[in-house]
Order: structure tokens, then C-alpha cells, then sequence
């Protein structure tokens, strides 16, 4: 099987992948593209959205086009680690103890309702989601690979929910919001109502495959001009920082933010912004690429003040106007 893949191909595989997603998620392109972008560039999804908009059948969809195994948990209060990584159990005909491993090790994960889960549990996701591995008893366990975990959070209940640290969130690659569809596009969602889970799609994608995808957006080119716009959007996110101050006070909305994005952050934006251009058919990196990335990287790494809630402003308006401020290289 062929797996020296070219720029041309990568936009190819894309749209295939958008197309074939379409059959079950009327009008989600987006979030396919978004889920893709994050899957290549190795990191994981942090989605939230109000229930009924179809967050587990796209991940289970996407999953299936990938031709990769998925598992689900439903996170739950009164879940403990074990119930999460695996345990050790004690085979009484032996005298053994022996490894039972947990639904963390697959290859796609979709851990619905993250934010239910109490801290011991979100502690044993910390693991598995940095390190690629799990630790059972006295052993360390590699995890399958590709590894690759979407979280989904319900940011209406908030009633027996557990706020994720932000250490956590930080791990989080992206962080996608879904909202209501269009008129048309609900229309048809309910006129099928029901039928989408069991529409077929191919399987498009190998392991093979997915590997080249991820070499070949190491190619990507990005000029030293573009990373000193992304470091500049990331200083006016830190209110201590002295650039952040001078550039922010003049827009007045150094007051809402408590924390900035860490250098991570950037390190996340040129690692989306070079797999966006690769999956548009190019080997460099356009200042749109970083725009259209920047609201999914920064969102989930912004602390707001009180003021921010008092004023009812959200973290993507103030993302919005940092972008809009700062002059294109």
C-alpha cells in the first residue's frame, strides 16, 4: 500500500473524509474538518455542546471512516479509575493476579460527559491523554496507537458536575463548540430523524495512511514571520506580560482576562495552522490558517475575571478582538 502521500493527496483524502461524513451529519463539515485537523496533528478534542446535536454519532462516524476501534464511556459520579484504565484480578485457581484492561485502550474514545467524572477519575485520564500510557498495579501499559480521546461536557447542567482542572483542559488540543443547526439543515435532520446511525459509510482511511498524513504536515513550511504572529497573539492573551499590557489596555479588555495561554498554546496553533494548510493542498503556512485555528486552540486556555461573567463576555469574543487588532505579518 502506497504511504508517501503528496500535498495534493492529503487534500484529496479531506474532502473524501467531509463527503462521507456528510451522509450521517447534515451540515457538520466543519466540525469533521475540525475533528480531522486535531486527530493529525496528534492531539485530543474537548467538545461541548447542549444535547441532541449528534456529538457521539460524529465521533463514531468519524471513527468508522478512519477504520478505527472505538469505545465509549459515560462518565458518571460514583465512576472510579479502574472502571477507566483496568484493574488487576485475583484468579483463585492460580493464585494469580491478572490484568482485566479497561476501555481507555482503544483507539478512538469518546468520554461523554468528562466534566461528571470526579477528580481521581479525570486524574487517571491525565495519564493515558499525555503519556500514551497506563499504569495497572506495579506495570505500565502502552496504549494502541493511534490514541485519540473526545471528550464531550453539557454546558447547560451544571447540577453534580466537577469543573475540569486546568491542567486538563490544557491537554486538550482544541476545544470544539457545537451550536444549533440552520433552518434548512434541522429541517432535514428531523425529516430523517432516526435513520442516520444506520446509514453506511466506507472506511477510507489505513493506519498506513494516517501515519503518512501526520509526516507529511512536518513538511509544512511556516515562516519566522507567521510564529512571531502567533507569540503575539499569545502576549496579549497575559495581562502580566509588558507587550500584553500596552497592546491590550488601548482595547479595554485587560480587565476580563486572570490568565493568558502558555507557550503550549502556541505550540498547539502552528501544529493546527500546518495540518489546515496541508489539508488545503499546500506546504506553507497562510496567516488564515492560523485565524480560522485560533478561537478552537485558545478558547479553553483562557481564564476570564469575574468582570468577564459580570459583563456577560465570553472568551471567543475576546479572542476575536485580539485577532482583529493585531496586524497581519
Amino acid at each position: 500500500m502506497e504511504t508517501n502521500l503528496t500535498f495534493s493527496q492529503a487534500k484529496s483524502i479531506s474532502e473524501s473524509i467531509i463527503k462521507e461524513a456528510s451522509k450521517r451529519l447534515v451540515g457538520q463539515e466543519k466540525l469533521v474538518q475540525d475533528i480531522l485537523t486535531a486527530f493529525i496533528a496528534g492531539g485530543h478534542v474537548l467538545l461541548e455542546g447542549v444535547p441532541g446535536l449528534a456529538k457521539t454519532l460524529a465521533v463514531k462516524t468519524f471513527s468508522e471512516i478512519l477504520n478505527l476501534e472505538f469505545k465509549r464511556i459515560q462518565f458518571t459520579p460514583d465512576l472510579l479509575p479502574a472502571d477507566v484504565t483496568g484493574t488487576l484480578i485475583y484468579e483463585q485457581n492460580t493464585g494469580r493476579f491478572s490484568v482485566r484492561k479497561g476501555p481507555v485502550f482503544t483507539n478512538v474514545l469518546l468520554a461523554d460527559e468528562i466534566n461528571r467524572a470526579p477528580a481521581k477519575v479525570q486524574s487517571a485520564m491525565l495519564e493515558a491523554m499525555e503519556e500514551k500510557q497506563v499504569t495497572i498495579g506495579e506495570e505500565t501499559y502502552q496504549l494502541p496507537a493511534p490514541f485519540f480521546v473526545l471528550a464531550t461536557q453539557n454546558p447547560v447542567e451544571q447540577e453534580g458536575t466537577y469543573n475540569l482542572p486546568e491542567a486538563e483542559l490544557d491537554r486538550f488540543l482544541v476545544k470544539l463548540v457545537l451550536t444549533y443547526p440552520e433552518a434548512a439543515n434541522e429541517k432535514l435532520i428531523v425529516k430523517t430523524a432516526g435513520k442516520a446511525p444506520d446509514i453506511p459509510v466506507s472506511k477510507l482511511l489505513s493506519t498506513e495512511h494516517i501515519h503518512a498524513l501526520r509526516t507529511l504536515s512536518e513538511k509544512v513550511n511556516c515562516d519566522d514571520k507567521l510564529i512571531e504572529y502567533i507569540v503575539s497573539i499569545l502576549n496579549v492573551t497575559r495581562p502580566v506580560s509588558k507587550q500584553g499590557k500596552a497592546q491590550i489596555s488601548a482595547h479595554d479588555i485587560t480587565r476580563y482576562i486572570t490568565f493568558g495561554a502558555s507557550p503550549r498554546a502556541g505550540i498547539a496553533l502552528l501544529q493546527c495552522a500546518k495540518v489546515t494548510a496541508m489539508l488545503n493542498g499546500r506546504d506553507f503556512v497562510i496567516p488564515e490558517d492560523i485565524k480560522n485555528n485560533a478561537l478552537n486552540v485558545l478558547r479553553h486556555r483562557i481564564m476570564l475575571s469575574y468582570e468577564a461573567a459580570a459583563d456577560n463576555i465570553t472568551a471567543d469574543e475576546i479572542i476575536t478582538r485580539i485577532i482583529d487588532t493585531i496586524p497581519l505579518p
